[in-house]
């Protein structure tokens, strides 16, 4: 995704999210990273292809568990020691 509709878009607000199912260029990168209006800075989020694909897994959102490991350590209290 080019950096014009980043830069079109941006001349209008002082935040939001834009998300492509590919990648972003360095120049939208660069022009979400360093925007702003007027004295105000701007905070746009750029959400790319694998960013995308990353957040519901990260989230649990659609997904499944399968195994969970358990990790035991010793109950001191239960034998006294200490």
């Amino acid at each position: 995704m080019a950096s014009p509709l980043i830069t079109r878009w941006s001349d209008d607000t002082i935040k939001g999210i834009f998300v492509t199912t590919s990648a972003f260029d360095r120049k939208a990168v660069d022009k979400a990273k360093y925007a702003h209006h007027k004295i105000v800075l701007i905070k746009i989020v750029l959400i790319d292809g694998r960013r995308l694909a990353e957040l519901p897994y990260n989230h649990g959102v659609g997904v499944q568990v399968r195994t969970s490991l358990a990790i035991k350590s010793m109950d001191e209290d239960f034998f006294g020691i200490n």
